[in-house]
């Protein structure tokens, strides 16, 4: 009984675990990165029958997150999820203090039932290590490297890289957001990701071997770069970094920024005398007046001019030399309206009767005449007649 009821608790605890706060205190100027697991969203989705008798689903889902009251996350914070079966990954490196509550929203895209889970970020400040490196790893795409057993591989190889273990992942990116292109979709063909790491401690031999003119050489002539001797420590073959693409950030030597000015009173101290700033020089409109106002005032003019060349000069019948082929098309156009009159007069004032075939009720095959339908001496029954029949006897 005991087992049951501890094993109700912790289905209890998972249940719950979606809709609790959770919080994280980050220093700014380190990585962070958190998986949104899709077991944890999973339990909200299942009734305490289902996870009682063991039929648990495994439903693809689909993340959303933002800053609450807000469309979006974050400036420095990303979000990816490469499928629905995949688990989602929050990650960025702040750079300044500050609290972000972030609202990260599960759609089940099998039952269309949603779920939420509240992130709280708080962001303190912390010391930016003074010696940093970035590196490119090839074989790599961004969810492969965000799940911390992963980011544990790759620091393990830089701290022998670097010859220290006091070694801290400042940003990781993808090279997408770099300007990279998208690879084909084919097996082999990745789109690599930036890792940049820092220290208090100075940069090792290593490293230093990239900074020399004789590897930059090499690496700008395209050539195969060799790797310096003793300094391949990649464990696994897709964690190795290209060489040519390692930048060294010595953050040790910057000069300080300038002390932030402190604003006086606003107040004139007795005996100074008021010196106000210099009036800018004069400056000569006219050459911006030109191009603005008198140009494009010219070129209308020389359009306007043309235009009407085209419309009142060119015109048809104007030209002298088609003057007299104009003239005979108008006068021939003049005879056929004329002729046409006169035959309409002629038609109207002839005294021949009209055609029988114009006469109501005329039958075409005998040439009788009969009375129209709606005369009272024929009914209008009677005019519906067969019309293979007669309608009148014949003579």
């Amino acid at each position: 009984m005991a087992g049951c009821w501890s094993w109700f608790l912790l289905l209890t605890a998972v249940v719950s675990s979606a809709h609790a706060e959770i919080k994280f205190d980050i220093p700014a100027g380190k990585f962070f990165s958190y998986e949104l697991m899709r077991e944890t969203f999973q339990s909200d989705f299942e009734p305490l029958s289902q996870l009682y008798l063991g039929r648990l689903y495994d439903d693809p889902m689909v993340f959303k997150c933002n800053k609450q009251y807000f469309p979006d996350l974050p400036e420095w914070l990303h979000f990816t999820q490469r499928h629905p079966y995949d688990n989602g990954f929050l990650y960025g490196t702040p750079m300044s203090p500050g609290k972000s509550v972030i609202e990260v929203y599960a759609v089940n895209k099998r039952s269309y039932e949603t779920t939420r889970q509240i992130l709280v970020l708080n962001v303190y400040a912390a010391k930016t290590p003074p010696y940093q490196a970035e590196f490119f790893i090839k074989l790599r795409e961004i969810e492969k490297v965000l799940p911390p057993p992963v980011q544990g591989e790759i620091k393990q190889d830089l701290q022998k890289l670097w010859d220290t273990e006091a070694l801290d992942i400042v940003n990781i990116s993808n090279a997408l957001d770099r300007g990279g292109r998208v690879p084909l979709p084919l097996a082999g063909h990745f789109e690599g990701v930036y890792v940049k790491v820092g220290s208090e401690q100075n940069f090792s031999s290593c490293l230093l071997r990239t900074q020399t003119a004789a590897h930059r050489q090499q690496c700008a002539a395209g050539a195969k770069v060799k790797v310096p001797g003793g300094c391949n420590f990649c464990r696994i073959p897709s964690n190795c970094i290209s060489w040519c693409s390692t930048e060294l950030f010595d953050l040790s030597q910057q000069e300080p920024s300038p002390p932030t000015p402190t604003l006086g009173s606003g107040v004139l101290e007795a005996g100074v005398d008021f010196e106000p700033p210099e009036s800018p020089e004069d400056r000569d409109f006219l050459p911006d007046y030109l191009v603005t106002v008198i140009v494009p005032l010219a070129l209308a003019l020389i359009l306007f001019l043309l235009l009407a060349y085209i419309m009142f000069g060119r015109r048809e019948g104007v030209d002298k030399r088609n003057a007299k082929t104009n003239q005979i098309q108008l006068y021939h156009h003049h005879t056929i309206l004329d002729n046409t009159d006169e035959l309409r007069n002629m038609a109207d004032h002839r005294s021949a009767p009209p055609p029988l075939s114009t006469l109501p009720m005329f039958d075409s095959r005998t040439g009788a005449r009969a009375t129209p339908s709606d005369s009272p001496r024929m009914p209008l029954i009677m005019a519906q007649h067969d019309p293979h029949v007669d309608p009148l006897p014949r003579k």
